[in-house]
């Protein structure tokens, strides 16, 4: 990252939670809160006059809910990340918002110092999911139909895998016992194969298609 502050926006119905967050993470290093939205609406308005890199989204927006908000991402063709801060969701919602893009689920009653270090993750292009969530994700994801996919060798399932993990490149490399440019060569040869063009997006592709290798 450069010395440039990440602008992020806020997504949630809770007022005192856009507050004190935003306030908490004003004080941090290269973050800046340039908003805070209550409904699906205002971060649409929001989104189409400021430039955000990254999105805290509450999964329970009222009447709508995360997965609506990122259709409508979708549908504005919004560049930025987006890291689902939520008090609770259930594997199936959390698998749902991986398959649409989220880089990450963080639960509310984490430490302030956690989210930071979330915040950093994504933004640097990893995943962050709890590990124990994300193999129950995979775990449900199993018992659907697989769907037919392009061969992987063996480096590049093992490279995904550390991706699943969340892990990075170097130390997806000491794992491997290879350098960190094979792991990054092996990294784009996922993304050409799999046609993504992230980490989060390759972590949904796993799930959608690689189950087995994860």
């Amino acid at each position: 990252m450069t010395d440039t502050k990440a602008r992020i926006l806020l997504v949630d119905d809770h007022a005192l939670f856009r507050d004190s967050v935003g306030r908490f993470l004003d004080r941090e290093s290269g973050l800046q809160v340039v908003g805070g939205c209550a409904t699906l609406s205002e971060a649409r308005d929001f989104l189409m006059s400021h430039e955000v890199d990254l999105v805290l989204l509450d999964f329970d927006l009222g009447e709508r809910d995360g997965a609506d908000f990122m259709q409508m991402a979708e549908n504005m063709s919004f560049h930025g990340k987006v890291l689902l801060v939520t008090a609770g969701v259930t594997d199936t919602n959390a698998a749902a918002m991986v398959k649409r893009g989220v880089a990450g689920v963080f639960l509310k009653h984490d430490p302030p110092a956690a989210l930071v270090n979330a915040i950093r993750e994504v933004l640097m292009g990893r995943v962050w999911l709890d590990q124990n969530r994300l193999r129950s994700i995979a775990g449900k994801e199993q018992e659907k139909p697989a769907v037919p996919t392009r061969k992987l060798t063996e480096r590049e399932q093992m490279v995904l895998s550390g991706v699943f993990e969340g892990m990075a490149n170097k130390q997806i490399a000491d794992r491997l016992q290879v350098s960190e440019s094979s792991v990054k060569a092996t990294l784009q040869q996922l993304f050409h194969k799999t046609g993504v063009r992230n980490r989060s997006q390759l972590v949904r592709i796993a799930l959608e298609r690689y189950r087995d290798l994860i």
